[in-house]
């Protein structure tokens, strides 16, 4: 009896590449024929890796949530300022027009609309995700208050909120056919809530 081959693979290079998948196809538009040659894993070792479909999701939703986190944090650190990031981050989504992985939108965002309430799981993830990109923005923007780069009456939780659903909506304008220079100029506008 075969049991598939083993687990030799580099695992972390195969949860990479379902999570690519995910993110420019969709949960339900990503087959397991597509996922195992994107894994280059037989159906035994996709299963004796991953348990199932659903369960590799869940783990490149984890996984996409940890990367956008950690490159936001570096993004961040690296910035002049805290307002500096947050107009980096919001003017920078233009160029998610064009390039590799050009207009994927948001793997989170994406499967929110996707699943649409309907799996208990996936809603969890897209919670605790939406929950941490928001801790970054209120930390940008508490660090920008505190630098008199915002004003001291504004609510940063609020504005982390509004920061969350522009760059979503952005995004997802982008996935559907918006050009870089709409996306700048709503960009813009978005950043006036911070004056």
């Amino acid at each position: 009896m075969s049991v598939g081959r083993p687990l030799g693979h580099d695992p972390e290079a195969a949860l990479e590449a379902a999570m690519v998948l995910f993110w420019r196809q969709g949960y339900e538009a990503t087959s397991l024929t597509q996922l195992m040659a994107a894994t280059g894993l037989s159906k035994s070792s996709f299963y004796q890796a991953f348990g199932s479909k659903h369960a590799l999701f869940e783990r490149c939703m984890e996984r996409y949530r940890a990367y956008m986190v950690r490159t936001m944090g570096d993004m961040l650190a690296q910035a002049p300022s805290g307002r500096g990031f947050l107009e980096g981050l919001l003017l920078g989504i233009a160029d998610e027009t064009r390039g590799p992985g050009a207009r994927r939108g948001c793997l989170v965002m994406n499967s929110a609309s996707e699943f649409a309430g309907r799996d208990p799981a996936v809603a969890h993830l897209v919670a605790r995700s939406t929950a941490s990109f928001m801790a970054v923005f209120r930390q940008a923007l508490d660090q920008a208050r505190a630098d008199g780069e915002i004003p001291a009456h504004k609510d940063t939780e609020v504005l982390a909120a509004y920061i969350l659903t522009n760059v979503a909506g952005l995004r997802t304008m982008v996935k559907a056919g918006a050009d870089a220079r709409e996306i700048r100029a709503i960009a813009a506008v978005t950043l006036c809530a911070l004056d």
